[in-house]
């Protein structure tokens, strides 16, 4: 069976995304593996602080029969990317979600609730605006406590609260883009907000899916 690892900083992801491969590709498997330390460690210390610890779980997943791998936490994306097992395809989750960021339009506001992802995510547009040829302005705003309600597990209020930063910034950008796949609900609440609201879950999915071998 194909099988698609995912690297989690935190459990809330595995339903989201058992529930968008196997809604989709009842025939793949997934193979999820948490490790909350990743993030805690990044923050304080940097992602590079964390770069032989994501090497080694990433390892862990194909080892366990992934075909292709996916890091879910965007403050360790980058690490994730670089330190992938040889000859396994391991990407970030938000680079799809940036690459249609980049040519949506001219103006691209990124809302993170974390302040650990801002700089990686600025990074990630450049690359994907470099590969495209386009030159976005790149517009970044924190959304203030909401990662205090996310690890307080108010989830609700902390969807609440990327949201309303996400409108504020609306009004100057072509389009928004939520920073970690957490923030995802939040785009059904900005649907009436006259912006194009990008999330990262979905669009990883069906980028895994392209990669992932023929069995």
């Amino acid at each position: 069976m194909p099988t698609i690892g995912f690297l989690h900083t935190s459990p809330v992801h595995i339903p989201t995304f058992d529930a968008l491969v196997h809604g989709d590709r009842p025939g793949v498997g997934t193979i999820h593996l948490v490790d909350e330390s990743l993030l805690e460690r990044a923050r304080d210390s940097g992602p590079d602080a964390v770069r032989e610890a994501v090497a080694a779980q990433l390892a862990r997943l194909h080892e366990e029969g992934a075909d292709v791998l996916v890091c879910t936490c965007s403050t360790i994306g980058p690490v994730a990317e670089e330190t992938g097992p040889a000859g396994v395809t391991t990407f970030r989750v938000d680079r799809p979600m940036a690459r249609a960021a980049v040519v949506a339009g001219g103006r691209v506001g990124v809302v993170a609730a974390v302040e650990s992802t801002l700089e990686p995510t600025r990074v990630l547009l450049e690359q994907e605006a470099l590969a495209a040829g386009a030159e976005p302005e790149i517009d970044l705003v924190l959304a203030d406590g909401a990662w205090d309600l996310f690890e307080a597990g108010q989830h609700a209020a902390y969807v609440a609260r990327v949201a309303a930063a996400a409108r504020d910034l609306a009004g100057r950008v072509d389009v928004v883009v939520l920073a970690q796949a957490s923030a995802a609900p939040a785009a059904r609440l900005l649907e009436d907000g006259g912006v194009r609201v990008l999330s990262s879950p979905a669009s990883a999915v069906r980028h895994a899916f392209t990669l992932l071998p023929d069995r």
